[in-house]
């Protein structure tokens, strides 16, 4: 989804403004201006004022003020020297924007706006006027947010295929078009075939092309953007969900202002605003909220024939006093003027309640503005919009009837909404709305008669992946926000055919659990079904020392029992290519000797097709298919191709060493271009090990710092030994005070046999339960009311000098895992041109010693330490230096003495290692005609 500020395109500049009041004329009704200048420091936008004279009704048109700074005859607005304020201000170029743009500019360019139709020309009349005035009311109070929600207007992925495909669809009828000019010269035996001239496959590419490539150059409607597309993410069930209500603005990331990040009022409701990433896109990047929805377009004929019919009158009919009488608003739909209303609160009692009755769409937008006097009615697209409950007089419509059909299923929220229970508002309408958390009587300056709606439940201004923390409002807010981040990256299952699947990576939790303490958001989205992680009895105590900056200690019993165990799918595919004359690859069953043993032991996996068997174990650097390719590929042979025709080209496997990885299954067939496609899964099992990465749903992640046996962990009273042990630390800081009270109510939980709530501010409605009616659980099943036990020491066994804080918290398995991270090399491979080691893990490639650990080690005073990881462990190479000439000699090894090309003798020729990247620099210098000379002593 991409954003669109749907206000129109501001200059701005420090300029004086020239403010014109208008004046009817008792006679003709004319304006005369009068102006009245006005210094104003900021950034400022002005329009270039358009009179209408008496002439109107006669010749149909509108013509520029002939004493303000537009000339009669020059056209669109160009610069004077009766007003030198205004050379190459914006108005000049707003005017000239809006008269390039402008609807009823036609004919010769001479004329601002050509003869047109009485319609249009009224049209044209209060466009202009009205725009401008509500321009300078905003330039001047400025107290719309440039961010604010309700200006904006959001492209759904439809809206962005229908322009590409118009694109493409226009550009194929030209170039047909095109073609048939060219051939229309031609002579023909046989009538043209239309069909023959047009490019197949044209409206087909394009589409693939943007939508692999995320780049959207539509040059028709001039919109070159990039990362339009993106790769939808499977690597766990609240990842994909997260994505569908990503919203991704057109705001440079890389810019450093605040404004657009900051947390505007206006998103309430509508944006989620815990669920932003981390970086240079934090606050831009936004995700909606539990129940937004974005409306689409909606026909605009019969709304403007109900407004007609509800007393909308058309300015044309309206004489000057029934146009400016103070009680009539300016009713405008979609931007566009329809007219006046004389009972502006009417009309929108009478319209609102049509929408109720399900009369017009449920969509459709009505906003009274009483500062611009001016009825605002909206069914455009882009809009985001959420329901609310109707309260008459602070009374809920729904009473507990509805609630009764709800439950038994005869009731669904369609028929709330068609019922005139429940209704969608925009965020301009909130404003005209007085909106209550829940069904209250009167409090503080509030009157219970003023309230107009009532939220369906407070949980539904945050969004889907924030909405699976419990009790978030008790957290500070940064944690919330990282929890959504982390909570996309944990593990668990993603899909009910997640076995079925061929996912190029998929991390599955083996053993997945739904959380305790759970969320009313958990429920609604699936999450309870899907679940990601694992309910874990974690005592809050410092143990071992290995617990440090949020490093955690876990049992080696309950990893053995199962706890944090996953399965790693990975994806290799091989494609069997095809070539000219019915050339292909081909796969070849292993070879074997005589006896039956294969001839290379890096071929067991393979089954006697040549493709590895399922279920059978794979190592490292084992073939899973036996591929081979033809040695001649270019042409033809023309003859069937022997075995020494073709070379081998094996897919192998590259894993860890010493892990155990098992083919889980093959899958043959065919892709878009008709090749045999073999796509292997493997699976790995792997259980956690020091350094894979946990996160509580709090925000608070950390390392698994050691593990030790159960023998030496603490144990409470009853036998009970956690399964991680955390450090107090982590709390103080932090202030998750959510994860604390996450501890009692799952302690609660498991001693009484019911799943506990913690939703957003959801004590007062009984979605979230209170701490006082989780402790008197507590107490009623014999444990403390502050969730402390008392423990004995595994070691020592005797007890513990303190009460330990304990209880079950959901953890979740991150992917980050060693396994995947860890990499050290002795020696191995190096690159050609330099000699120096490879960089990176994939390529086993050497440590980089930087720029800055050079320096600490200069400043240590470690010069043999430079000396070795600079040029021992690097590239050492030994080359012969001229003492006379400083320059590079060589070594002849028939003669088996050194000598110099320039002093052309080898009598003061040396020694001497030195990195073979300088070496190579020292002859590139020298085809440059830089000659770099080395100064040899004796050391």
């Amino acid at each position: 989804m991409k954003t669109i500020d749907s206000t129109n395109l501001i200059y701005k500049a420090s300029v004086q403004i020239e403010t014109i009041c208008t004046c009817r004329m008792p006679s003709s009704g004319a304006t005369m201006p009068h102006r009245r200048h006005l210094w104003y420091g900021e950034d400022a936008d002005l329009i270039i004022p358009v009179s209408v004279h008496s002439s109107l009704l006669d010749e149909n048109r509108m013509e520029p003020i002939h004493d303000c700074h537009v000339c009669k005859n020059c056209g669109p607005p160009q610069p004077c020297q009766e007003y030198p304020s205004t050379q190459g201000s914006p108005l000049l170029l707003c005017c000239w924007e809006l008269w390039k743009h402008s609807e009823w500019c036609s004919g010769p360019k001479h004329q601002m706006l050509s003869t047109c139709s009485l319609q249009r020309d009224s049209e044209a009349m209060a466009v202009l006027p009205t725009h401008t005035k509500s321009l300078l009311s905003f330039i001047l109070e400025a107290h719309v947010s440039d961010d604010y929600v309700g200006n904006k207007r959001f492209e759904l992925s439809g809206q962005l295929i229908s322009l590409l495909f118009e694109d493409l669809f226009k550009t194929m009828n030209s170039q047909a078009v095109e073609r048939m000019n060219k051939n229309s010269d031609k002579t023909r035996s046989s009538p043209l075939d239309f069909s023959q001239l047009i490019m197949q496959d044209t409206i087909t590419f394009g589409l693939e092309r943007a939508i692999s490539t995320g780049n959207w150059d539509i040059k028709r409607f001039r919109m070159h953007r990039k990362g339009v597309s993106q790769v939808l993410s499977r690597l766990s069930y609240m990842a994909t969900l997260g994505y569908m209500t990503r919203i991704t603005p057109q705001f440079e990331k890389t810019r450093k202002t605040s404004g657009p990040r900051a947390l505007q009022p206006s998103q309430w409701g509508m944006l989620c605003p815990c669920d932003t990433p981390e970086g240079e896109a934090c606050g831009l990047t936004k995700n909606l909220a539990l129940l937004s929805h974005i409306t689409t377009d909606q026909e605009e004929g019969p709304l403007i024939d109900l407004c007609h019919s509800l007393g909308v009158e058309d300015l044309l009919f309206l004489s000057s006093e029934e146009i400016h009488a103070p009680g009539s608003f300016l009713v405008m739909l979609n931007g566009l003027i329809l007219g006046k209303h004389k009972d502006p609160q009417r009309l929108v009692i009478h319209l609102r309640n049509l929408r109720r009755s399900n009369v017009i769409g449920e969509f459709v937008s009505i906003f009274i503005n009483e500062k611009q006097r001016c009825v605002h009615i909206a069914s455009d697209g882009g809009r985001v919009c959420r329901p609310l409950i109707i309260a008459d007089m602070g009374i809920s419509r729904i009473d507990e009837t509805h609630m009764t059909k709800l439950r038994d299923g005869t009731y669904d929220f369609d028929d709330f909404l068609s019922g005139g229970l429940i209704e969608y508002l925009d965020v301009n309408e909130e404003n005209n709305a007085l909106i209550a958390l829940y069904e209250h009587m009167d409090q503080d300056d509030v009157e219970r008669s003023s309230i107009t709606h009532i939220e369906i439940e407070p949980l539904s201004i945050l969004g889907v992946v924030s909405g699976l923390i419990p009790y978030p409002h008790h957290n500070q807010s940064p944690r919330n926000t990282y929890q959504c981040a982390m909570g996309k990256q944990a593990m668990g299952n993603i899909a009910y055919n997640q076995l079925f699947r061929a996912d190029s990576l998929l991390y599955l939790l083996v053993y997945a659990q739904r959380p305790l303490l759970t969320t009313k958001t958990i429920e609604l989205v699936g999450y309870d079904k899907l679940g990601a992680g694992q309910n874990a009895t974690v005592a809050v105590m410092g143990y071992s020392g290995y617990d440090i900056e949020d490093a955690i200690v876990m049992n080696k019993s309950s990893l053995d029992r199962g706890f944090g165990r996953c399965i790693a799918l990975k994806k290799y595919t091989v494609l069997k290519d095809n070539y000219v004359d019915g050339v292909s690859d081909r796969i070849v069953k292993p070879q074997r000797d005589k006896d039956g043993v294969l001839m290379k032991q890096n071929m067991r996996a393979l089954d006697d097709d040549g493709i590895v068997a399922p279920g059978q174990i794979i190592r490292n650097h084992d073939i899973y298919v036996n591929k081979q390719t033809p040695m001649n590929t270019s042409k033809g042979i023309g003859r069937p191709l022997t075995d020494s025709c073709y070379k081998d080209s094996p897919a192998i496997y590259k894993g860890v060493d010493g892990e155990t990885t098992v083919v889980d299954r093959v899958m043959l067939c065919s892709d878009t271009n008709d090749k045999l496609s073999i796509k292997c899964i493997i699976r790995h099992t792997r259980r956690p090990e020091v350094g894979d990465k946990f996160s509580s749903r709090h925000g608070q992640k950390g390392v698994c710092g050691t593990i030790i046996q159960q023998e030496d962990f603490p144990f409470s009273e009853r036998g009970i030994c956690p399964d991680l042990i955390m450090n107090p630390h982590g709390f103080p800081s932090r202030m998750t005070i959510g994860k604390m009270i996450e501890l009692l109510g799952g302690k609660a939980g498991v001693s009484c046999g019911r799943f506990h709530y913690g939703s957003a501010f959801g004590e007062p409605s009984g979605n979230a339960d209170n701490v006082a009616d989780i402790s008197s659980t507590l107490i009623k099943h014999g444990f403390s009311y502050n969730g402390k036990d008392f423990l004995y020491s595994g070691i020592l066994g005797q007890p513990l000098e303190a009460y330990i804080f304990m209880g079950p918290i959901y953890y979740q398995k991150l992917k980050h895992m060693v396994l995947d991270k860890m990499h050290a090399r002795a020696s191995g491979p190096r690159v050609l041109l330099t000699r120096q080691p490879t960089e990176g893990r994939s390529r086993d490639g050497g440590l980089r010693l930087g720029e800055m650990e050079r320096d600490c080690l200069i400043a240590y005073g470690a010069s043999m330490l430079i000396f070795e990881r600079l040029m021992l462990s690097s590239d050492p190479y030994q080359v012969q230096v001229c003492r006379k000439c400083g320059l590079l000699g060589y070594y002849n090894h028939k003669l088996k003495t050194s000598y110099c090309s320039m002093c052309k003798n080898g009598e003061n020729m040396a020694k001497m290692r030195l990195p073979y990247a300088c070496k190579l620099l020292f002859q590139e210098l020298h085809a440059m005609n830089v000659v770099p000379r080395l100064k040899l002593t004796e050391v």
